[in-house]
Formats: structure tokens, sequence, C-alpha cells
């Protein structure tokens, strides 16, 4: 029996029982649900047709309202709006645990990009050897992060876990239940969480997925291409941010730091301790009981009875471990080495740690900070610092920084900031000592525009108290001017002698940040991908230089304007002039439940990864390499987007339709993540102190997606104009760098619906700067349509594009609502006496649908 074609799978095993199990949800017998459920579709259909006639929002829910409600008031027609919401984040739900459900009968899991299709590729390409060679030194670092979009609370996501496998045995009991307690289930937090609330629900990941999908890849490789050798090589490593990442969430104390690293050590003992206790049941024989008994007491000690205590050390972990191993193998035939060898993977894998907890600040409180710190020793050591410290030219501080040693205590400052960051350097010591050195060897610095920024981070260990630490010390470079020198600073710094001995005792690794969200956010979606590109060329050439192997770990979000969409592809596309020995990538809030959220995404999306890695190295190695001219190409195209984006970004009208038209005020309401919205404190937005997830999540919500295509319109239409398209025509078809950008690109054109903010087009302040967007979105779609030569965005991905046309139908209704309450709020406010209850009212409909429509588009913000 042939297997059906993606789309038709799609549609018989997600679109169809969507239909079926969103029929049930009508029918329980909810108070008022009856009469929504039955509403809700009429109510869709009228958004559907009222766009199409040009209506506007408010004229679409008016009508609706008149033509249903029977002489409706406004507290009515509140009424209906909430309950639609409600209904609507349940279907949400629904479809998200349909999707899931069906994951690896819609995505082919032994296809290209898995493990099988990698050996057998190498089979056939006779390069099982270079493969071999490349594993042992490859790896795929996730680094789960806290951003706030992930708009599920603990028990919602906990009936996300159930329904999915209820929907995959076609248990319809079972699912009543679950769609009777998800309608009832409250969907929004009192309270918001702090981090280490964030820290303990991304733990579930670790404990539920990750570690039994990381072990399981490593295991087949093992015994697949290794021929049963083990690889000494973590070639999966997991990173961690929440309760480590300081960079503006002024919520992550010392004590939290600490709590999380203590509850990722805990839940990894934990992991193992279930693991010993079912091979417990099978080491029953002489020689080996007694061994795993033991272990099982010390493991069950360290997890429920420990203070911070331990009980084992990991040494003496892997050497019972290996004792048992040896004593199966000469005694008794082997048997259930197999299982054996699966946790000796795992505990290979995780260690004490779990994951690697990163510590990050940024830049301008280190230049606080270290300020206060020079200070205090001009005052009690002037022997440490020369006086005149702060009137001295670059070169001259990094000397004097090379050579300062001393031992801070933090609580000698006043200021907060600076105790802060002294004792964030001291946990550091603090859970290398408990869970080993990947514990925490990370230290990252956002917003660095200078080796200065490094050294003086790097003299913050050594003045406390920590000569030679074993921590890498990470510049995050962020924006395009940033960007471009990224090369210089890091020169400046593998020339600094005493910088140059720190690497040579970190193996002459170098790892470097790269900020896709505030690259996009500073210079638009074309200018940021592309001096990333560039960025990481010219850092691999400098790094090369001096003996150092470069690392690029990629701060990516969901969106494509964040830098996510189809990740693997871009890994896949880099050339031998980019490092690429290792695949570091944060992933952030609704993308970790979308894409890592099961144990079959989960292991799609890793050996996507692992994958890419090897495509780029094995099997294409050299293939993918941008010529000159293609290169010059690629410049002209970036540098004609930027200064589109410029003059946009620069338009006065842009912070005050941000500002009054936009839902991004909103996102500070939203109890769904601890930190703010923005850097500063001030009342006034300030460009710059915009966190990327508001700002592009607010384009998402309504439904414009500026940041994903604003600039590749114009870049295209230059070359149409100059009779060159032949050029940008040929880079398309022979780049997959090219190619992966302009799709991700189509993918936020396919999520954008302008007919929802038509109604702005007339308005007298805003609607000329409307008509731009709008403009270059009509330019973007034409000319992304005519290089791939398609009649529809997405039609190479029909069961993607399948997935969000359905998501949108979903969500018109509650982007109606959204925009229905922001139009009455502004209406209310021109008012001479503003009613304030009822104002508070509507922004509280404008903050819940934003959590459904965000959720729906699993990649938004």
């Amino acid at each position: 029996m042939y297997t059906l074609p993606k789309i038709e799978r799609f549609n018989q095993d997600v679109l169809s029982k969507y239909n079926i199990y969103n029929s049930v949800f009508i029918t329980l017998p909810f108070q008022s649900i009856d009469n929504t459920g039955a509403l809700l579709p009429l109510f869709t259909d009228i958004c559907d047709t009222g766009f199409k006639k040009q209506e506007t929002p408010k004229e679409i829910v008016d009508f609706f309202a008149k033509r249903y409600l029977h002489d409706p008031s406004e507290s009515d027609k509140i009424d209906i709006m909430f309950r639609f919401i409600q209904y609507i984040e349940r279907q949400i739900v629904l479809f998200d645990a349909i999707e899931d459900a069906a994951f690896p009968v819609v995505n082919n899991m032994e296809g290209r990009g898995s493990l099988r299709d990698i050996k057998e590729k190498s089979d056939a390409k006779d390069k099982e050897g270079e493969l071999v060679d490349f594993l042992e030194d490859f790896n795929v670092r996730t680094v789960l992060t806290a951003h706030p979009t992930q708009f599920y609370p603990g028990a919602v996501l906990g009936i996300i876990n159930d329904l999915t496998e209820a929907i995959r045995k076609n248990d319809l009991l079972n699912i009543k239940q679950l769609l009777a307690q998800l309608g009832k289930t409250p969907f929004i937090q009192n309270e918001k969480p702090n981090p280490y609330d964030e820290a303990v629900s991304l733990i579930w990941y670790l404990e539920n997925v990750f570690y039994h999908t990381s072990g399981e890849m490593v295991h087949y490789l093992q015994k697949n291409i290794f021929n049963g050798n083990s690889i000494k090589n973590p070639l999966i490593k997991l990173g961690f941010w929440p309760g480590g990442d300081r960079d503006g969430n002024p919520f992550v104390t010392t004590e939290i730091t600490l709590k999380v690293a203590e509850r990722l050590r805990t839940s990894i003992l934990k992991c193992y301790y279930i693991e010993i206790r079912s091979l417990k049941r099978k080491l029953t024989f002489s020689g080996v009981d007694t061994l795993v008994t033991e272990l099982e007491q010390k493991l069950y000690r360290s997890v429920f009875y420990s203070k911070g205590e331990i009980f084992i050390t990991i040494d003496e972990f892997k050497s019972q471990l290996s004792k048992i191993k040896q004593i199966i193998i000469d005694k008794h035939q082997s048997l259930y080495l197999d299982e054996l060898d699966a946790l000796l993977i795992k505990v290979n894998l995780f260690g004490f740690h779990f994951a690697s907890l990163d510590i990050r600040q940024n830049s301008k409180i280190h230049d606080a900070v270290f300020n206060d710190v020079v200070e205090f020793y001009l005052k009690t050591n002037p022997e440490v610092f020369p006086k005149n410290y702060f009137e001295l030219k670059e070169e001259e501080k990094l000397k004097v920084l090379s050579s300062v040693s001393g031992n801070l205590d933090a609580a000698v400052f006043p200021n907060e900031m600076t105790r802060l960051t002294i004792e964030s350097i001291q946990a550091i010591k603090t859970i290398q000592e408990n869970n080993g050195e990947f514990g925490a060897n990370r230290y990252i610095i956002s917003n660095n525009e200078s080796a200065l920024n490094v050294m003086e981070t790097f003299a913050l260990f050594r003045l406390s108290n920590w000569e030679n630490p074993p921590v890498d010390i990470i510049p995050l470079f962020e924006s395009v001017d940033d960007l471009q020198n990224a090369h210089e600073i890091m020169e400046k710094l593998y020339t600094n002698p005493t910088y140059a001995a720190h690497l040579a005792s970190r193996n002459n690794k170098q790892t470097i940040m790269l900020g896709f969200s505030d690259g996009t956010k500073d210079g638009g979606y074309l200018m940021a991908n592309w001096s990333i590109y560039k960025a990481k060329e010219e850092l691999t050439a400098i790094s090369r230089k001096y003996g150092v192997k470069a690392i690029f770990f990629d701060g990516r979000g969901g969106p494509p304007a964040r830098g996510g969409g189809k990740t693997h592809k871009f890994y896949a596309s880099l050339g031998p002039n980019i490092e690429n020995n290792e695949i570091q990538v944060t992933v952030q809030g609704q993308t970790i439940s979308s894409n890592f959220g099961t144990l079959d995404s989960c292991r799609y999306n890793l050996e996507n990864l692992l994958s890419a890695g090897v495509t780029n190295q094995v099997f294409s190695k050299g293939q993918n390499e941008l010529t000159l001219d293609e290169k010059s190409i690629l410049n002209q195209l970036a540098g004609i987007g930027y200064e589109k984006y410029l003059s946009f970004k620069n338009h006065p009208k842009f912070i005050p339709y941000l500002e009054q038209m936009s839902t991004l005020k909103y996102y500070a309401k939203t109890n769904i993540g601890s930190r703010p919205s923005k850097r500063s404190k001030s009342e006034h937005l300030d460009f710059a102190d915009l966190r990327a997830i508001p700002f592009v999540g607010s384009w998402s919500q309504l439904k414009q997606n500026v940041p994903g295509f604003f600039g590749v319109g114009t870049a295209l239409k230059h070359f149409e104009d100059t009779n060159q398209w032949n050029k940008v025509q040929d880079l398309y078809d022979n780049s997959l760098f090219f190619k992966t950008l302009l799709e991700n690109s189509m993918m936020s054109l396919a999520k954008s619906f302008f007919p929802l903010t038509a109604y702005m087009q007339k308005d007298p302040q805003f609607g000329a700067f409307w008509q731009i967007i709008y403009e270059e979105f009509l330019e973007t779609k034409r000319l992304l349509l005519k290089i791939a030569g398609h009649k529809e965005l997405m039609e190479n991905y029909p069961d993607g594009k399948a997935s969000i046309q359905i998501r949108e139908r979903i969500v018109m209704p509650l982007l109606t609502i959204q925009q229905y309450a922001l139009l009455r709020i502004n209406e209310l406010n021109k008012e001479t006496q503003p009613d304030e209850a009822l104002i508070k009212v509507y922004e509280k409909i404008v903050t819940r649908s934003l959590f459904g429509n965000t959720n729906a588009s699993r990649n938004s913000a």
C-alpha cells in the first residue's frame, strides 16, 4: 500500500478529526456553551463575509449583535465576546492536541533529515568513516528560554498532553472527559510567575521529553553508526536560561539562580532513580542485584531526603554502572546490556547538571557595575586600578584589566545591581561545586559593543578570587553596527595575552552569540539575516587566523522575523567559510511546546538539526559556498531593504502607530512572564529599550508581520526595474541560504491578513502610514511568488499552509473582537468624560484575545 501524500495525511488525521471532535465539544453540557458553540460559526461567517466587503471590525460586530442578539445592550455584546474568547481558546487547544497526535503520521519520521536517513546516505556515499569523525566532534545545543510567549498555564499544558494521547488512541470517552475538563479549567493566571516558576514549568520538558529523546538518539547512533562503541562526545547538550537570565529581568536573584540549579540537579537524579528502579526489576542476578540496590538507595536519598546534600558523586555513579556492565558481560551473557547502555548514555549526556544554566547580563549594566567596583578599589586599595582609570583609552584599559585580581565581597556594595552581579559570579562557583562544571559555565553579555565589555566581565571573575575560571565569556552581538564590528572586537581579544591564555585553558574555543531578534528590530529582515551571515564568515576567518575555533550561538525566536521558521535549513546551507561544528540555538516559549513538546516532535526537530550539521559538513561539504557575485547581490539586496526599513522605522508615525493602534502596551498587562516588556522603567516608549517579543508580537496581532518581510519587496523590485531579475532568480535557484530566507519570509506573508486593519486606511492620523505597510506587503508577495514560480504562498509546503489556514480561520473572530475592543477604547478615550470602568473591560478583552491569537500561531512572537 502506498503512503498518502503529506497534505492528504494532514487532511485525514488533522482536519477531519478536528471537525469531528470540535462538534463533540459543542455538545458538551456547559452553561451557555451550547448557545456559544452555535453562534460562533455564524459569527465566523459574518467576519469572513464582512472583511470581503471591506467592512470594519466594528461594523462586523455590530451587524452580528443586531442580527442574532435581539436588541442587545453594550453589556450583552461584551458578554458574548468574552464567551467567544473562552470558546476559541479551547478550540485552539483542541487543534494543537490533534496536530501533535498526528505528528508522526503527517511527518515522515524516518525520512529526509532523520538519523536513519543519515545512516543510509553515509552507507550509499561510502562516508561512514567521515561521518564517525564528524559526530565525535559535533554538538547540538538547544537552550530553553523563558521568554514570555507561552500563554498556557501548567494545568492546561497537562490537559493538552493527556488529550494528545487520547486522540492518538481514538479514545472517545476519555476525549469527551478531557474536553469537559478543558471547558472548566481557567486559561489565565491570576498572578505573574516568578523566574523559579518559569524554570519549573520548563524543567517538565527536560524530564518528560528531552531526557528520553536525546538518550534514544545517541543510543541509535552508538548502535548503528559507532558499531556499539560508546560515543565519548556529548552529541546533544541542553542549555537553560530561567533563573540565570538577568538581562532586564529585575526579579532574578542569586537565591533563585541557586534554587533553579538545585532543581535541575534534583530533576536529573530523579530521572536516574526512576530508570534504576526499572532496571532493578531486570538485573536480579547474583553480583549485580546488590550493586543496583545500593545505587537506588543513594539516588533516593539524594532526591527525596537531601537538603542540597548529594549522597553519590557523578564519578561514583558512572564507576558503579561500568562495574555492573562488566559483570553482565563477563558472567550473565550481556542480558539487559542494551537497557544499561541506554542509562549510561544519559549519564554521559546530562551528568548531575541536566542542562547548563547560562548567566546573562546586559553590557550597560556591567558598565555601571564596573564603575562601582573601580571606585571601591580606588578608595580601599588604590594599587589595583590607576587613579586615572576612567580617563584611559580602550587599549590602556584592556592592559590594566589583563592583570587585575582581588577578592571582592558583594556585601560591601550598597548598590543592589552591583551586589547581584558579583553574587552571580560567586553563584557560578557554587553551582559548579554541586552540579559539576557544566552546571553553569557560560556568562553571556547582551548588547556587547566592545572588547572592553568582555574584558571587564572577565576581570570581575578574577576580582572575585577566581584566577582561572572554567567559564566561557560569550559576547552577544545584536545591532547591525555591532555585527559589522564583531570580528574587530574579537581580534582585540585574541591578541590580548591574558584572554588568549584563558582561551587556551578552554581548548581554544570561543562561543559567540548572535541575536536575530534585535538584529531584525534594528535593521529589518534582510539586513539582519545577511549581517549575521557575513559576521559569521568574518568571525570564522579571524578565529582561524589565531587558532581559535569559533562556536556560534544563535539567539533565535519562533517566527521568521526572529530567526525562526525552518531553522535547520539555514544550518544546512552554511558554506565552508562558516564554522559549524556546533549548532547552538535558543528555543523560547510556545516554540518549546510546538517544536519540542512531544517525544515525536522533539525527536523530529533534534534529528533535523543534527542532520543539518551532517549535510553541511559531510554530504555537501564545500557545495554551499556563495560566490563573490552572489555575495555582491545579497549585499545590494540587504542594503536596499535596510534603507527602506530605516526610512519606515524613522517615520514620525512609527512609534505612535505601535502605541495607539497595536497591542504593544497590552503585553505588559499579561501574567505570562516574569520580566517587563521593555528594559527601562521610563513611561516614555524608547525604541532601543523595546524588547523584540512585544515588538514582533504586536505586528503579528495586527496580522501585518512587518519584521518578517518589510524591505524584501523593495529590494527585489530594484532588480526587476533595472533588468537584473535573472541575477536574483539564479541566486534563489542556486543558494539554499537565500531560498530559505525568502521561504521563511513567505511564511510571514501567509500569516498576514490586511483586511482586518483596512479600516485604518481612512484614519486621518495613520492612514498614509498603514498604506506604506500594505504596499510593501503587496509588492513583496508579488515578487516572492514570481521568484518561486508559485501561484500561492507556501504552495511547496501544502501541510504547513493548510495548518496556517485552519488556525487563521479559528482565530479570525478573536482578531475581529480584539480590533473592535481597540476601536472602542479609542472612541471612549476621545469622549469628554471617558468611562474608565468600561475602558478597563475593553482592555481586558484586548489582553485576553492576545493570548489565543499567539497560541494559535505557535511561532508569532
